[in-house]
């Protein structure tokens, strides 16, 4: 299923972990969605890579009613202050806004610090990395690649396959078949679901 037009949100700043979100997004972009990034301004940013990404908009811009998803990748600042606490605060409001949100790795604690994992199945990379953060959330860890409850994504580190496959259940970019197809795939070098992903049905 494609959505013409749609646009979902990729959050980046400095320090950004390149890896983490670029099958959701590249994935998404190819399935009729626009990618936008957003930045905490309209400065450019350095990923954690060397890469200078020059943001759509600003954090300030950005409006829960003109999204259908905001993805908070990874980054060192997450563990390194507050700075990033305000995306913290935007997924905030697109949850409120019943708009669906993606974090993985550094973002879910972000999210902890923020309480939104207090309430809501999630993971990250180990259950102790979010229990240093001092959140009421630990009850609702769950070992798994990716999580997805209450309208948010989160995955560790280690699973951006994961993390798309959450995404693209979410949104409806595949039916089931070739959504498992698209994860065997990618996470499993499985080269028979290449027949699945090929086939005229939105299986």
């Amino acid at each position: 299923m494609t959505s013409t037009g749609a646009v979902v949100h990729l959050a980046v700043y400095d320090t950004l972990a390149d890896w983490e979100t670029g099958y959701t997004t590249a994935f998404l972009a190819q399935n009729g969605y626009t990618v936008r990034t957003v930045g905490p301004g309209r400065e450019p940013v350095t990923t954690m890579g060397g890469m200078r990404v020059q943001p759509d908009l600003a954090l300030t811009e950005l409006r829960p009613e003109e999204s259908a998803l905001l993805v908070l990748p990874g980054a060192g600042l997450w563990d390194a202050g507050d700075d990033l606490a305000p995306f913290a605060r935007a997924a905030r409001a697109f949850l409120d806004a019943e708009v669906p949100v993606a974090a993985i790795c550094g973002a879910t604690a972000g999210l902890a610090r923020e309480g939104l994992l207090d309430d809501r199945a999630h993971t990250s990379a180990v259950s102790f990395y979010l229990a240093a953060t001092g959140y009421g959330g630990g009850a609702r860890y769950v070992d798994a690649d990716a999580v997805t409850d209450g309208g948010l994504v989160t995955a560790g580190p280690t699973e951006p396959v994961a993390l798309a496959r959450e995404v693209f259940g979410v949104l409806g970019v595949y039916g089931p078949e070739k959504l498992d197809a698209w994860y065997r795939l990618f996470h499993d070098s499985d080269a028979s679901a290449y027949e699945v992903l090929e086939g005229d049905e939105a299986a």
